[in-house]
Order: structure tokens, then C-alpha cells, then sequence
């Protein structure tokens, strides 16, 4: 047995320590608001910021809370084109072909969700329904039933219809001819709208408004423009909530602003005087007034800005020589016997169609072009027969306030 000296000395015990504690998880659902929000400008799209934001309330009320965010997501992200209507003359149904996107799936799938086969528009049993697109914005079609004098507005994307009354049949009173049926809306009220008929006779013009808000019509006095304003053409054009249309011999346009509801005229480059047909009027990215022209396959842009002494004037901007892009866009088709032809320009985006005959029943290429860029993109190659609206997504109401179930 061994003696005390020889037996193994004993280790110190150690004081306890305290177990450490496992991390406390942090997940998208504890971000504040600002951070959320700054993490959603990164989505792709308006359909991506749809999809994440109906992924749990507190996502959804960041949206609707912060109107500088959806200004700033609308700068970076502009709405999307989803395709676009054809509406035939005659007694036959609008037709959409959509835009096809693969590196955008959320995009796909608002097609895919959308009603662009107006299921919801009122029908009968005879087989041409009657209805025609008058005007396309904001999300909304408008539709003129001819029958049975009838019009309406209709959302595909949230599917949302609505019957309008006819204008008051006072109105009609010494009108010979309308100019035109627009829609006007805004993305902080989508959900809201109002209705724009003008009408002239031969040295007067009018306007009457319908609103969404209030469900009756405005009918506004008769104003008298000047006698060589007389000449402008049918169909007007929107630009940043005003009206425009173009004179067919003279070097002005007439205009409407839709926040006043006033008349007046403003000059336009001398080199378009009696050219009203042959150039288009629409808006830059930034919500700027500019004249297209296409002259083969030559495109020129005109923009409204001071000049040095500070008064408005149109100065001659970019040039693009599309000749080159057209052929590659199109896969190399002949250029020969084509015509380059301006649809529309919304929201700083030239739609265009490259018609190879005069024959209404070959296919016509349809393209856009970004006037900041110059990129030109082509869309896709279907006959050419018809009036032609671009559809471009709307913010959904929802996204900006909610919406109260009746």
C-alpha cells in the first residue's frame, strides 16, 4: 500500500463556466421596413414584386406604406409590356398574343393569370360580340360595344370590369365629329379613372369627362380655337396627361390638359408642317414630349426644352439608323420592298412594325426600340390587319391600398 507522499496529487477543480448559448436566428420577417423594401428593388419586375409582396402581411403593408418606394421601383422597373391586342375592323373579337419571356417566370405567369380573352365582358349568343378597343392605359381597356351601345373598362390582369353610361345625348348637340376616346388614370390611384370624348363641330370644340369617383359625366362648354386650328387630325394622342393632336396642314398641335380641362396650341418643328400623318407624338421615360418620324429605315427624334433665352422649343435629338439592327432582329429578311412603320411611343419605348407588302394579310414583324439606349428588340412576326394597343401591366390596386371587400 502506498504511503500518502506517494499517492497521486488531485487536480483542482476548474470553477463552472456557463454553457454557451445557441444564436439567436434572424430571418426576412425580423428586417425593418427600409431594409425590406431596399431588397425588394432588386426584384426583377413589377410581377416579381407582386409575387413577394402578397407572401405575408407585413411584406404587403411595407408596399402599400411607402409611396417613394413604388415611384422609385417604377424608375428602375418600369411596367411591363405583356403583349399586345389587334382589334380588326368589323364585327370580330380583339385578339392578344403575348409576349413570351423565359428569363422572367413571375412575367409568365401574370400572362398566364390574365383574362385576355374578356371572358368577363358581357356576351350574347350571337356570334360577333360587338365589342372594340377604343383606348388601352393603365391597365384598362376600353371597349365600345357598337351594337348595343354599350362601353365599359376592363382590367385583364385583376379582372375587374366596369359598365359605363353612354355620354348625356346633349352632348351630341351640333357635333360633327369625335376625336378620339381616352383613358386616363394614375398608378398612385389605380384603381380609379376618368373617360375623355372630344368633339368638334365647324369652328368649336368640347369635351366631356366621365369619372370613375363619382359615376356622371362632365360636359364642358363649347370653346372656340382659332379658324386655322380647324384641321387637326381624328385621333389624338396622351402624353403625361394631356392630349395632342396634330394639325394636317398647319405646323401646331391642338392640346387638351386633362388637369384643367383647358384648350390651347403649341407650335411645331416648320419641317412637319402637312405632315400630321406621317410622324407620331408620345412621351420619353421620363414623362418629356417627343415627335417620332421614320423616313425608310432612318428614325428622328424631336424634344420640346428652353432654348437659351428659356422659352420652349423643338430641337432635333438622336438619329437612329435601324437598318442594320432590322436585318439582324429579323433574321437577315429582305429590306428591299419593307416599310418601317411607328405604333405607338409610351414611356420612352418606340413600338414599331416592319410591314414587307402591302398586303394586310402577310406577317409584319412588330418591334420596340428605347429611345434612351437605342436597343432594338424584336417581339414577334403575325399578320397586320387590325389596330394595334400595346398592354402593359398595371400597378394593381392592392399593391396600393387595400381594397375593401363589398
Amino acid at each position: 500500500m502506498s504511503s500518502p507522499s506517494q499517492q497521486a496529487p488531485r487536480r483542482r477543480r476548474l470553477p463552472p463556466t456557463a454553457k454557451p448559448q445557441a444564436p439567436t436566428d434572424t430571418t426576412i420577417h425580423d428586417l425593418g421596413d427600409d431594409l425590406l423594401l431596399a431588397i425588394f428593388l432588386r426584384l426583377p419586375s413589377l410581377p416579381s414584386l407582386v409575387r413577394a409582396a402578397f407572401a405575408c402581411r407585413s411584406f404587403l403593408a411595407a408596399v402599400r406604406s411607402s409611396p417613394a418606394f413604388r415611384r422609385r421601383f417604377r424608375d428602375l422597373h418600369p411596367p411591363p409590356l405583356l403583349g399586345l391586342f389587334f382589334d380588326p375592323c368589323g364585327p370580330y373579337v380583339p385578339s392578344f398574343t403575348p409576349l413570351r419571356r423565359q428569363s422572367d417566370p413571375d412575367l409568365a405567369a401574370a400572362v398566364r393569370g390574365a383574362d385576355f380573352f374578356l371572358t368577363r365582358v358581357p356576351a350574347t349568343d350571337d356570334a360577333s360580340p360587338g365589342w372594340g378597343v377604343l383606348d388601352c392605359r393603365g391597365g384598362y381597356l376600353f371597349l365600345l360595344n357598337s351594337e348595343d351601345e354599350e362601353t365599359a373598362t376592363y382590367n385583364p390582369v385583376t379582372r375587374v370590369l366596369d359598365l359605363i353610361p353612354l355620354p348625356p345625348d346633349e352632348i351630341m348637340d351640333e357635333v360633327l365629329a369625335c376625336h378620339g376616346v381616352h383613358l386616363i388614370s394614375s398608378d398612385e390611384a389605380p384603381g380609379s379613372f376618368r373617360v375623355v370624348y372630344v368633339f368638334s363641330n365647324e369652328s368649336r370644340v368640347r369635351a366631356t369627362v366621365f369619372s370613375s369617383c363619382t359615376r356622371e359625366w362632365r360636359v364642358l362648354p363649347w370653346e372656340e380655337p382659332a379658324p386655322e386650328q380647324q384641321g387637326w387630325l381624328p385621333q389624338g394622342t396622351q402624353v403625361n396627361g394631356s392630349l395632342y393632336w396634330a394639325h394636317k396642314e398647319q405646323a401646331y398641335m391642338m392640346v387638351l390638359d386633362t388637369a384643367t380641362l383647358q384648350f390651347s396650341s403649341i407650335d411645331l418643328p416648320e419641317q412637319m408642317k402637312g405632315q400630321g400623318h406621317l410622324y407620331r407624338v408620345g412621351e420619353t421615360k421620363d414623362g418629356k414630349l417627343c415627335i417620332v418620324r421614320v423616313i425608310e429605315f432612318d428614325m428622328f427624334v424631336w424634344h420640346r426644352g428652353p432654348d437659351a433665352d428659356g422659352a420652349d422649343k423643338w430641337k432635333l435629338g438622336k438619329i437612329f439608323r435601324l437598318e442594320e439592327d432590322v436585318l439582324k432582329a429579323t433574321g437577315g429578311s429582305h429590306l428591299e420592298h419593307s416599310v418601317l412603320k411607328v405604333l405607338e411611343i409610351m414611356d420612352g419605348i418606340v413600338y414599331l412594325f416592319l410591314q414587307t407588302s402591302e398586303d394586310a394579310h402577310l406577317l409584319c414583324w412588330f418591334l420596340t426600340l428605347c429611345l434612351k439606349t437605342g436597343k432594338l428588340d424584336k417581339l414577334f412576326r403575325k399578320q397586320n390587319d387590325s389596330h394595334v394597343h400595346p398592354y402593359i401591366m398595371a400597378w394593381p390596386p392592392s399593391l396600393v391600398s387595400e381594397i375593401m371587400n363589398p
